[in-house]
């Protein structure tokens, strides 16, 4: 598994992704309204819709708790096996895409 540190950690991911969706929605149907030819489009997702799909998202947990806690006990019962070549293949390429983000 990957850790993306790259961005800031926010309360939410699905929160930031509705606001972003919903400004990009605003844009678009701005962009519509005011066409040189004077044609009209209508999405079919309202800014409404939107907030209440955000409004959704931002209350989903972000962490599954079930799964932390089956990884807790299995810890504890000494049940948890750690495949070392798929953590050394994710570090080398976590490591590989640091190197290359910092090149450019």
């Amino acid at each position: 598994m990957k850790i993306d540190n790259t961005k800031p950690i926010t309360g939410n991911a699905g929160e930031a992704t509705a606001r972003n969706t919903a400004a990009k929605t605003d844009a678009h149907s701005q962009a519509a309204a005011t066409s040189a030819e004077g044609t009209s489009v209508h999405l079919g997702t309202s800014t409404a819709q939107l907030r209440s799909l955000e409004g959704s998202l931002a209350s989903a947990p972000v962490v599954d708790a079930k799964k932390v806690a089956e990884i807790k006990q299995a810890i504890s019962e000494g049940r948890f096996q750690v495949n070392a070549g798929a953590v050394a293949d994710g570090l080398i390429r976590t490591v590989s895409d640091l190197i290359t983000a910092s090149q450019r």
